[in-house]
């Protein structure tokens, strides 16, 4: 390949032995290099964070294959060229007795109609469909299609694998680099090779112009940290679920700093503040509760300040309310509550409002009985009344057991003097 391609191109693997990474699909024995290595492979999707190989295993299926194959982008294919792409694919078969394997790089960007357009074609194996994608396909892939094909998920690049990938690239670049400068580009990689490989060719190059070397250049730390620059923060439709989710379970472990860690990312990924502000909100009772009862106080505070105060002041907020939820004491048992009442409802406990508890706001309830035998509980002086509340069919069933945690402790206590009074 020409020097002047990118080194991430002209690093592009020829062999299956040449990849780097992804042993648990092409090591020795795995399913996925036993299917391009027999030139058996059927529809596959192909899915994960950019610079892990998408495009390079669709290549070496390219070579490896006696099938046509095809390679489209759904940036900027049509309807249109996939209907070219199906009527070449059944002259070729017709004709020559020849497969055809479309390769559709970043195959979310298509919409569900330009995805049920390929369906009938994948279903009855005219084409063989490799589909690449950044993206969760189980969101952005329409059903029908995802079910005919394989999905195997490509994870990001290990430190070995992107140290493994930079002594490649200074190989052939013609340089060497200090091992703390190597470090802190794996470090930095978040798992993209393509990237690494990138921000070393730039490393190369300034390391050259602060040497006015041409040939043999020696890469410094200080090299790499200029080539990187400023990192863009991947975030997309998968990371959006997958980081909210990290963020609350960080709440409900108890680990702020974790917490505040997923905030972060979600911040600077440009996620909007009220659906972290409205996830916390829904955090303070379902998962804190009645242990601190004005941890939803706090977060709804937060949210308010959200709409008030706006980003990027109100990240202070957000901070205040994490903090708060991440450290306090915590209980479900609200939450399982009412889950379980409503289950309860749903399979048909209940029965009629027993007659003390019937509303009298309206002329002729009297004479309904409705409200007799109904004590008014301020009437005792205790301030409550040990009578029947559920209706006749609840039975003895519980709804709300408090925990001894926080707050709780004492409702718990005063749920049991009650009891003992009765």
């Amino acid at each position: 390949m020409a020097r002047q391609a990118p080194l991430a191109a002209r690093l592009r693997p020829a062999r299956l032995d040449e990849v780097v990474g992804q042993e648990h699909l092409l090591g020795e024995g795995r399913p996925l290099r036993r299917l391009i290595e027999a030139d058996r492979l059927s529809s596959v999707i192909f899915w994960g964070p950019p610079g892990t190989g998408k495009t390079t295993l669709a290549r070496l299926v390219a070579d490896a294959t006696t099938s046509a194959f095809v390679p489209l982008s759904a940036v900027n294919a049509t309807v249109k060229d996939v209907r070219e792409v199906i009527a070449d694919a059944r002259d070729r078969l017709g004709q020559r007795d020849q497969r055809t394997i479309l390769f559709l790089d970043e195959i979310h960007r298509f919409n569900k109609a330009q995805q049920d357009a390929l369906l009938p074609s994948v279903e009855d194996g005219l084409l063989v469909l490799i589909g690449a994608t950044t993206e969760n396909p189980y969101f952005e892939v329409n059903p029908p299609l995802l079910s005919r094909s394989t999905l195997f998920r490509l994870e990001p690049l290990s430190p070995d694998a992107l140290t493994t990938l930079v002594r490649r690239g200074l190989e052939a670049e013609g340089s060497t680099a200090d091992e703390a400068a190597i470090e802190h580009l794996v470090s930095r990689g978040g798992g993209d090779g393509r990237q690494v490989l990138t921000a070393l060719e730039v490393a190369v190059a300034l390391g050259g112009a602060r040497t006015k070397s041409k040939s043999a250049v020696h890469v410094t730390e200080e090299d790499v940290v200029a080539a990187l620059g400023t990192k863009a923060i991947r975030y997309g439709t998968d990371d959006h679920y997958d980081v909210i989710s990290a963020f609350i379970k960080s709440l409900r472990g108890s680990d702020p700093d974790a917490a505040l860690h997923w905030m972060a990312r979600m911040l600077e990924a440009g996620e909007d503040a009220r659906f972290i502000a409205r996830r916390m909100v829904i955090f303070a009772s379902e998962d804190v509760g009645m242990a601190d009862p004005m941890a939803l106080l706090v977060a709804n505070a937060a949210a308010h300040a959200v709409e008030y105060a706006g980003l990027p002041e109100a990240q202070l907020n957000l901070a205040q309310a994490c903090v708060h939820l991440a450290t306090a004491p915590k209980s479900n048992r609200s939450a399982l509550g009412i889950w379980n009442a409503r289950e309860d409802v749903r399979n048909g406990v209940g029965g009629e409002v027993p007659p003390h508890l019937r509303g009298t706001g309206y002329r002729g309830a009297a004479t309904l009985g409705h409200g007799e035998g109904y004590v008014y509980p301020h009437d005792d002086p205790r301030g409550w009344v040990d009578q029947q509340y559920g209706p006749d069919d609840l039975g003895g069933r519980v709804y709300y057991e408090p925990s001894d945690h926080g707050f709780e402790a004492e409702v718990a206590r005063r749920m049991r003097d009650r009891e003992e009074g009765a």
